[in-house]
C-alpha cells in the first residue's frame, strides 16, 4: 500500500510473534502509517517484553489504549499486586530496561477519538457521550502520568460503585472509569455494570444487555472500536458492526485470530484483515491476576 493507512487492532496480550505477522501483512510502516491498539498489550501470552519494545520504538505511528491487563501490570510494579499464577510478566519485570517501558506504558491513553471513531479498550457507559468519555478518560490519565500513580492503584480494585453519578468524587469516581473503560461487558439499562459475566453477548444476565445495545445510549451516533470481549467473536472469526460498534478482540492468545480494521479517515468504513494466532492459553482454565478485579473474583479475563 502506498498510501497512508489507518489501522484498529484488537487484543494482543503479549503475542509478539503475531503482531510481528499483521504489521507485515498490512505492510505497515512507521513514516507512512498510523495503527491504534485497543489495550490488553501484555499478559496471558508469551513476549510482553518484546510487544512493549516493538511498539514504544513505533513512537507516534502506534497510538496505545490501557486495558485491565496495562493496569495490572502497573499495580505490579508498583507493588500493590502480586503476580498471578497464569501471568506471564516474569520478562518484562525483570528487563533491564522495564522501569523506562513501564512509565511509557502509564502515559498511554484509556480512549481516543480520531478519524471519526473512538476507541476504547471494553466500553462506554450509557449515559456518556464521546466528550463525556474523553473527559472522564482523561482524569484517569491524568492520575496515572503523575505523583500519586501508587495511590491510584491502591484505589483501583472492586465492583463498587457499580453505576456512574456525575456527583462521585475521588476513589469511587477514578474507579467507575476505569472499570467501564477497561471491564464493562454487561450493563443496565441505567448503566448499572455487571462483572461476574464474560460469555457472548447472548448470554446476557437478567436484567442487563451488552452494554452496546442499551436503548438510547449517548454514544450511539459515533462508530465505536473496542477490544476486550472475545466470546463476541465466535472461533476468532471475522467481527462486524453490533448497533454501531466494532468489537475488535478476536482471541489472539486463545489461538484465534489477530484483527486489524483497516480505517476510512473519510467515510467511517472499514475492511478487516487478520492473522492466525498460535494459542498461548486454554479458555476455561485461567485463574487469578486479571485486573482492575477483586482480589476474590472467581472469574478469569478474556
Amino acid at each position: 500500500m502506498n498510501s497512508m493507512s489507518l489501522y484498529c487492532i484488537g487484543d494482543l496480550q503479549g503475542c509478539n510473534a503475531a503482531l510481528q505477522a499483521l504489521l507485515e501483512k498490512i505492510d505497515f510502516s512507521p513514516s507512512r502509517d498510523t495503527v491504534y491498539l485497543l489495550g490488553d498489550l501484555v499478559n496471558r501470552g508469551p513476549d510482553s517484553l518484546g510487544t512493549l519494545r516493538c511498539l514504544a520504538a513505533l513512537g507516534d505511528s502506534a497510538q496505545c489504549l490501557l486495558g485491565n491487563h496495562d493496569l495490572h501490570l502497573l499495580a505490579v510494579w508498583q507493588g500493590v499486586r502480586q503476580p498471578g499464577r497464569r501471568d506471564t510478566l516474569d520478562a518484562l519485570l525483570q528487563a533491564p530496561d522495564r522501569d523506562a517501558l513501564l512509565d511509557w506504558l502509564r502515559h498511554r491513553a484509556l480512549a481516543i477519538y480520531r478519524h471519526g471513531w473512538l476507541m476504547v479498550h471494553a466500553g462506554v457507559l450509557p449515559q456518556w457521550s464521546v466528550a463525556d468519555t474523553l473527559a472522564l478518560a482523561g482524569e484517569v490519565e491524568s492520575v496515572l502520568r503523575g505523583a500519586g500513580l501508587k495511590d491510584f492503584l491502591q484505589g483501583m480494585y472492586g465492583n463498587a460503585p457499580c453505576q456512574w453519578d456525575p456527583a462521585l468524587q475521588g476513589a469511587d469516581r477514578l474507579r467507575v472509569v476505569v472499570n467501564a473503560l477497561t471491564r464493562l461487558r454487561f450493563c443496565s439499562a441505567q448503566g448499572a455494570m455487571e462483572f461476574a459475566s464474560n460469555e457472548g453477548a447472548g448470554s446476557a444476565p437478567p436484567g442487563y444487555l451488552p452494554w452496546f445495545e442499551v436503548p438510547g445510549r449517548a454514544s450511539q451516533a459515533v462508530p465505536i472500536a473496542f477490544g476486550h470481549w472475545s466470546t463476541l467473536a465466535s472461533g476468532g472469526h471475522r467481527p462486524g458492526l453490533r448497533s454501531n460498534t466494532l468489537p475488535l478482540d478476536t482471541g489472539c492468545v486463545w489461538g484465534g485470530c489477530l484483527t486489524a480494521a483497516r480505517l476510512d479517515p473519510v467515510g467511517g468504513g472499514f475492511e478487516l484483515v487478520q492473522v492466525d494466532c498460535a494459542q498461548a492459553q486454554t479458555p476455561g482454565r485461567l485463574t487469578g491476576g486479571t485486573a482492575p478485579r477483586p482480589a476474590n473474583s472467581a472469574r478469569p479475563a478474556r
